[in-house]
């Protein structure tokens, strides 16, 4: 299969460690993005908290596999990253499929390989005695700092099982509610996925501690995290499969795409705006940040055996746009992260296609404000 149209393959060190230098001043604003959306009232303080998490095991990933393939091109073996140079601007899905490979042989190859302090020591030694780049010891050292990170840091790989959070019990009604959050590097997108589903629970044992359900609720919900399903769909699957679970609301959030004018092809209006906004080094780039919300309006209860009724969600949809009923959502909140130079460019072409787009714009100081 020729992917030549959709990968590119970061086939030198400089190309790599410019790549994710750049994913690394990305992924540091993106915890103050959902700290704004929290202030909006776009999220709450528990997805907030939730989201952070996710967010910190990508930068870890790719903190990983900055290292891997730090010596691209500079060491025997060392490898080449391809990144989706089309449709999202991350890593191809095969990457994070085999940093998952990587983790469980993580501990074997640190067996293996000498510590930190003993390459560090070797390296100067070769500089003094040899007088040549230590090429192979600096090969050595970054696969010892990847293997570690795989080992010692959270990381977010290709599926994320399905956790539970305790949010509160109404005794009158008897019911819990929980939030249940999983998440995913979608195959198809190359995006990473984060969904938040909060649900009542009004079965007589608590989710969590019940070992006939939560394992079931997990394979159902890991199975569905599929960007291509509606969020409709998979609410009103898991209410019909779970009678004593009840979906109040659910959440995807789609971290990407990533575009950047080095290293991506953009099309349509988002090219002109990074293209306009090249000249200082690091703020060509944009990265696209969607919320899919839906909502339960209320319950009825419906047939389900020959003698036994029970409760359904209705979800809320859009009555009036034609996008809420097509897209099985409640809403879509559209979002833009990208630096004030860039959003200089977007503003005096006074680009119409981002109206209704929020904009996250990092400023020199790092500081991030919002335009609607």
């Amino acid at each position: 299969m020729d992917l030549s149209y959709t990968h590119r393959v970061l086939d030198s060190a400089r190309a790599t460690r410019r790549y994710f230098a750049k994913f690394d001043r990305i992924m540091a604003h993106l915890g103050s993005v959902a700290t704004l959306s929290i202030g909006e009232g776009l999220i709450g303080e528990a997805e907030g908290k939730i989201l952070g998490q996710y967010l910190g095991d990508l930068n870890n990933s790719f903190t990983a596999l900055s290292y891997k393939y730090l010596m691209t091109n500079r060491a025997a073996d060392s490898g080449k990253m391809s990144i989706d140079k089309t449709e999202s601007g991350f890593p191809v899905f095969s990457e994070i499929l085999q940093l998952a490979a990587d983790t469980t042989q993580a501990k074997k190859h640190l067996k293996t390989l000498p510590e930190q302090e003993r390459l560090k020591k070797d390296m100067v030694n070769h500089i003094l005695t040899e007088r040549t780049a230590p090429t192979a010891l600096q090969y050595a050292l970054a696969q010892r700092i990847y293997y570690e990170t795989l080992v010692n840091e959270n990381l977010f790989l290709s599926q994320n099982h399905p956790q539970i959070i305790w949010v509160g019990k109404d005794l009158e009604r008897r019911k819990r509610r929980y939030i249940i959050h999983w998440a995913s590097y979608d195959s198809k997108t190359n995006i990473p996925v984060v969904y938040l589903m909060v649900v009542d629970d009004t079965a007589s044992r608590a989710l969590p501690n019940d070992e006939r359900r939560w394992p079931r609720v997990q394979d159902a919900l890991m199975a569905q995290a599929l960007s291509e399903l509606k969020l409709l769909t998979i609410a009103k699957g898991f209410d019909e499969d779970f009678d004593g679970l009840h979906p109040k609301s659910l959440r995807r959030f789609h971290l990407g795409p990533m575009h950047s004018h080095a290293f991506t092809e953009q099309h349509g209006p988002i090219r002109e705006v990074l293209a306009g906004a090249v000249g200082e080094e690091g703020l060509d780039w944009a990265l696209a940040w969607t919320v899919e919300t839906l909502i339960s309006d209320g319950q009825e209860w419906k047939k389900v055996g020959v003698f036994k009724q029970a409760p359904r969600e209705v979800y809320k949809l859009d009555a009036f746009e034609l996008a809420g009923k097509t897209d099985g959502v409640t809403n879509v909140t559209r979002a833009l992260i990208l630096p004030h130079r860039a959003f200089q460019v977007m503003e005096e072409n006074h680009a119409v296609a981002f109206d209704g787009v929020r904009k996250y714009v990092v400023g020199q100081n790092a500081k991030i404000l919002s335009y609607t």
